[in-house]
């Protein structure tokens, strides 16, 4: 069941991509497309880049993983999307949610989704570790041992109304910056502190990923710098 609302899930993101942007062969890309390891990246005239990894080892390891990253163009002031979620047989051990702000902490996008995630139950503010506490905002979402279907369910719920969210809204900041200088640094600062995230390379590897691959992949595909 687990597993099933996760791909269901990742479907509705892919479906929205597919309908909002279109799909872009990135350089390098290819070799993180094989067997159980899924790339797709888009790009349209309302956000920069939007990047769906998956890494399905259920018949191997038991687990499955996704990460989405979606960036506003650069000359843009809005937030950028991200959600994560790994999750074994019999419950999600991590599902972690944010509006992450670029260049504005009070943007109008991560007011809205700080109020939303409230309704969820999820407005208490975290403490994090301090490469975090440089990108994310203070509304992150970051939930764990989730095996209640009640609570899977919200979750789906709570992406599927930002996901909505973000890709009605996204475009309206466009051209907020005359040039792309602050937007470049804040995405770039977003991408420099995910990398410095220990969690990440550690999850990749330990579902079977090589560590070359796992750190290439991370530098230069997950979060790349522009």
């Amino acid at each position: 069941m687990i597993w099933d609302k996760l791909i269901e899930i990742q479907n509705l993101i892919e479906t929205e991509l597919d309908a909002t942007g279109k799909e872009i062969q990135e350089d390098g890309m290819d070799q993180f497309n094989r067997p159980g390891w899924v790339n797709r990246v888009w790009s349209s005239g309302d956000y920069r880049r939007a990047h769906v990894d998956v890494v399905d080892v259920r018949e191997t390891k038991k687990l499955w993983m996704m990460h989405v990253c979606i960036f506003p163009h650069l000359k843009s002031n809005a937030p950028v999307f991200g959600f994560d979620v790994i999750a074994g047989q019999k419950k999600i051990t991590g599902a972690f949610f944010d509006f992450s702000p670029t260049t504005d902490i009070n943007h109008p996008m991560v007011n809205w989704f700080g109020n939303t995630m409230a309704k969820y139950g999820y407005g208490k503010t975290r403490t994090l570790p301090d490469w975090a506490r440089k990108i994310f905002s203070r509304y992150m979402v970051a939930a764990g041992n989730v095996s209640e279907e009640t609570e899977i369910n919200m979750i789906a719920d709570m992406v599927n109304e930002g996901l909505s969210y973000y890709l009605n809204h996204i475009g309206k900041y466009n051209g907020t910056y005359v040039n792309d200088d602050l937007g470049k640094e804040a995405q770039n600062t977003y991408a420099y502190y995910q990398k410095q995230n220990p969690h990440t390379p550690r999850t990749m590897t330990s579902l079977g990923l090589g560590e070359d691959d796992v750190r290439l992949f991370i530098d230069k595909c997950l979060f790349p710098e522009v």
